[in-house]
């Protein structure tokens, strides 16, 4: 089922007009691509997608190297190109009119200069943050959208279980990495969709660690997490964690608890419940084996087309699930100089107001043996 960009813009031009917005100016360029369809990494050059309310129009700014690109993908009315020795804000101002007042921004993203270019052209102008309504519709996702994030998945579990095939002698967390983001691209990913994290023994302890020169050894933890972005640029993130060899009673353990907290977040996951509940449901279990001082993030964030987009599944956070939201239920354990473990899921809840787990590779304590 192909993506609707005229409906979504549709949506988004219809809030602008209840917020008495004249034009909204997005800069992110995931969200531009949420509306359009066209992505590209302008790097140090402009890009940005103007949406005029009161018109319905639509016009994409961008670098002028872009605009073949940009005429085969972006479904919006005009392409303006941009060549490096034009001055980017006067070009929008000689295709805007003239009493402009009031401009949906995303605050969290435009830089103060590209502020100061729209003072520049709009003097007097007053600015408005768009962010929550873009989040809004980004959060709850269609079915085709949904698919999308399937495939993903797919591609990942794939590549996990052929990485750790590859697992011999003398391999470092490093070497793994690069084996892993081989396969992503050899199964026909993009690439990873974050910093691929291999990491073994006491560095499994260390949420965001990175991967380094450290062999993998007999009694380690080795804790996995990746993902990728396919290339219709949907997101995929699951982490597992292993034991090299024999595991020891303690290993066994706290794996046991964390694979109890995990399945008891996705247990509590449902449409009208607040999101809260389903990192309480999950640090409850880790709290009462007594490791609860070694779990102290979230236990999940939205997935997309980004990694890490809304909502965020903290213990304050009061908003009401949905269908159509898909996020993370990802708790862990992590003692430093011993190791840590995390068991990571990726959960939608569906149109009946139901989880569905759309990962699968098992959970169970699997014993990697060294060749």
């Amino acid at each position: 089922m192909p993506i609707d960009y005229s409906k979504r813009m549709q949506t988004l031009m219809g809030r602008l007009k209840s917020k008495a917005l004249d034009i909204a100016l997005i800069t992110d360029p995931t969200n531009i691509f949420y509306y359009t369809g066209f992505y590209a990494d302008p790097h140090e050059r402009y890009m940005s997608l103007v949406i005029h309310a009161e018109h319905g129009s639509s016009a994409l700014f961008l670098p002028a190297l872009d605009e073949e690109m940009a005429k085969e993908s972006a479904e919006v009315d005009e392409i303006h190109p941009i060549s490096d020795e034009m001055d980017p804000f006067y070009i929008i101002k000689g295709m805007m009119e003239e009493d402009i007042s009031k401009i949906g921004i995303e605050m969290d993203v435009m830089t103060v200069s590209h502020q100061n270019g729209l003072k520049s052209i709009f003097p007097g102008v007053e600015y408005m943050d768009i962010t929550p309504s873009i989040d809004r519709m980004r959060t709850l996702k269609t079915q085709a959208e949904v698919d999308g994030l399937k495939k993903a998945v797919e591609i990942i579990e794939t590549v996990l279980e052929e990485g750790l095939a590859t697992i011999h002698e003398g391999m470092t967390e490093a070497a793994l990495t690069a084996e892993f983001e081989y396969l992503m691209k050899r199964h026909g990913a993009a690439g990873p969709s974050f910093s691929t994290m291999v990491l073994s023994g006491e560095k499994s302890a260390m949420p965001h660690g990175k991967p380094g020169e450290r062999k993998l050894q007999e009694g380690d933890f080795l804790l996995i997490d990746f993902g990728v972005i396919t290339n219709e640029r949907y997101c995929s993130d699951i982490t597992r964690t292993f034991v090299i060899g024999k595991p020891t009673g303690k290993q066994k353990e706290i794996y046991e608890t964390v694979q109890k907290s995990t399945q008891a977040g996705v247990d509590a996951v449902r449409a009208g419940a607040p999101l809260k509940l389903f990192d309480i449901a999950a640090r409850d279990v880790i709290e009462a084996a007594g490791y609860g001082e070694y779990f102290n993030n979230r236990v999940g964030h939205g997935l997309g087309i980004e990694v890490h987009e809304a909502p965020s599944i903290h213990h304050e956070n009061e908003q009401l699930a949905e269908p159509g939201m898909v996020f993370t239920i990802e708790p862990g354990i992590y003692i430093p100089g011993f190791g840590g473990v995390r068991i990571e899921e990726e959960v939608y809840i569906n149109e009946d107001g139901e989880p569905e787990v759309l990962t699968s590779f098992p959970r169970n304590l699997r014993s990697i043996q060294i060749r």
